[in-house]
């Protein structure tokens, strides 16, 4: 069976991962016949938001703790997590990729990734192991690996950063998958366009049979 790293930013689609897009991760990685372990960093996230009215709460949580509600308590520490023990990784989308993972939604092209989650994505890159995203997740590896063909659907603001970053994007539509096949990157857009949760469940599916392929 091969194995996949799943590697969460929380839970909500404002302040976390997008809980559909993750949850739906796991179920493709299920039907396609692999396993998965889920992952977080250990750390603070940049705030919390109320998902009804859309504003910031004054409280603090940890990313790894809020993002354990997805994976139903079985999660580790990203700090634990070796590219060795695993076929591939996967990074579903939600504002905690670019508010947690890295300060995209801020800084934009000028971003800064997590230390922790640059290292991670850097070892499976360097090791020729797929590395899979979606939603607004594929600007975070864009910035790492520079060069890299990727897609987040075709939001003009977004796909400009993309460029800045010397990377390449190419438009998508719904349930479609981006396949970098020199780096081994498999992006697809999920709710970076007006998608409802059974294409969000294809595309999913697409982007995990690719991975699987690669």
């Amino acid at each position: 069976m091969k194995n996949i790293a799943v590697v969460l930013s929380g839970c909500g689609v404002f302040d976390g991962s997008e809980i559909h897009e993750a949850t739906l991760t796991l179920l493709a990685i299920n039907k396609k016949g692999a396993i998965y372990q889920c992952f977080a960093p250990n750390t603070t996230q940049h705030h919390v938001i109320n998902h009804i009215t859309g504003e910031e709460m004054q409280e603090s949580r940890n990313v790894l703790v809020e993002s354990a509600r997805i994976a139903r308590g079985q999660i580790k520490d990203l700090e634990t997590l070796n590219s060795n023990d695993f076929d591939a990784i996967v990074f579903p989308g939600g504002f905690g990729a670019a508010k947690n993972l890295s300060n995209l939604a801020f800084e934009g092209a000028d971003c800064k990734v997590l230390p922790l989650v640059a290292e991670k994505i850097k070892e499976f890159w360097t090791n020729k192991k797929p590395i899979g995203a979606m939603c607004i997740a594929p600007a975070v590896i864009a910035k790492i690996i520079p060069g890299s063909l990727v897609t987040i659907g075709n939001d003009i603001a977004t796909k400009d950063t993309i460029t800045q970053m010397g990377s390449t994007h190419q438009n998508t539509n719904h349930t479609e998958t981006v396949i970098d096949a020199k780096n081994k990157i498999v992006t697809t857009p999920c709710y970076m366009l007006d998608a409802n949760i059974a294409q969000i469940e294809q595309g999913t599916l697409n982007l995990i049979d690719e991975i699987i392929k690669l």
